[in-house]
């Protein structure tokens, strides 16, 4: 090949790099990272990202100088000058993509086994899984609960994901990594947060009618300020005087993704409107509170008209102790009477 074709190739090549490198850096495609793990996990899409471009170009820069310097001219017919195999090419080309793809493997994996070493000390934290909400326990905590994942910056955290029900997905894109929430099963997820801020939580798992509210939130903050954070839940927890919230109860376990009640700010559509709920006990015949109650544990055991049957969990007589359910109850009583 002449002096003047590499030229070209060359000139050709850079172009096509440029347009592909502006394609590729300049929207911003990937969450911000808040996480040391989902900075590795970066530089792996980024390496393969530089390595793609590069193979993308030299193809594309021969392809285009061959569509222009080697095209039929109007009115030839001929055949083409008869062309042989080029062992040395073949070698060439049969061994560059060998190496890229063994490069990328052992990054890959180097990634993988740093990501998944939670150190000495981690802190622990269940999460947990319900149609259609996330809670947060840390069991270092008194088994403290929240519906907001709380995580000091800086200190790896070991997630142990569980589901009291159905197939849900954990995931903080900021964090780069997600986890499957399986029934009976009880994978874990290290994470080592390491930018301030508050980051949604997601279920990325199609779990219902609700699965598009399944929203919670993480927020990463100091590590003095999740430390005093921690100690105030903690004594609430721990104190003689700490009774079941039957809001919180409520929030965390969901209800608010499918039912409408003013006094929790919820405007779900998928059940019936718990403003409503002396109408409908009125309807069913039945005293309201044990209508309130029956309707949680049992919820196939009375439909309401308009409703259709198998879309509330039966599972929550079970996953609920006797005095958040007893909490849940009253708080929709004094709750619908309001509305």
């Amino acid at each position: 090949m002449r002096k003047g074709q590499i030229l070209t190739l060359l000139g050709i090549g850079l172009v096509v790099g440029v347009i592909a490198t502006a394609v590729a850096v300049l929207p911003q495609w990937l969450p911000v990272r808040a996480s040391v793990e989902a900075g590795r996990i970066d530089f792996v899409i980024w390496m393969t990202i530089v390595i793609s471009i590069v193979i993308f170009a030299l193809v594309g820069a021969v392809m285009l100088y061959e569509i222009v310097r080697f095209r039929a001219r109007e009115g030839d017919d001929s055949d083409g000058p008869p062309i042989h195999g080029h062992t040395g090419v073949e070698i060439v080309w049969t061994v560059i993509p060998l190496v890229i793809v063994t490069a990328i493997a052992i990054v890959s994996a180097v990634v993988l086994s740093r990501n998944g070493n939670a150190g000495v000390n981690p802190l622990r934290v269940d999460v947990t899984g319900v149609q259609y909400a996330w809670t947060f326990t840390y069991p270092d905590a008194h088994g403290l609960t929240t519906n907001v994942l709380r995580l000091p910056k800086g200190r790896s955290v070991v997630l142990t994901i569980s589901t009291k029900d159905v197939i849900h997905s954990f995931w903080v894109p900021n964090f780069g990594q997600k986890q499957d929430a399986v029934p009976g099963l009880h994978p874990t997820l290290h994470i080592t947060p390491d930018r301030l801020g508050t980051y949604p939580v997601v279920c990325v798992e199609l779990c219902g009618l609700g699965h598009s509210l399944m929203r919670s939130e993480a927020i990463v903050m100091t590590p003095t300020a999740f430390d005093k954070w921690l100690k105030s839940q903690q004594a609430a927890v721990t104190s003689p005087n700490a009774s079941v919230s039957g809001a919180a109860v409520y929030k965390n376990n969901g209800c608010g993704a499918c039912h409408t009640l003013t006094a929790a700010a919820s405007s779900g559509k998928a059940g019936p409107d718990l403003d409503q709920l002396p109408k409908w006990a009125a309807q069913a015949k039945q005293p309201l509170a044990s209508f309130v109650r029956t309707s949680i544990t049992d919820p196939n055991g009375y439909i309401q008209p308009g409703f259709p049957r198998n879309v509330m969990p039966g599972t929550f007589g079970a996953t609920l102790s006797t005095q958040q359910l007893d909490a849940l109850v009253r708080y929709l009583i004094s709750s619908s009477k309001k509305g």
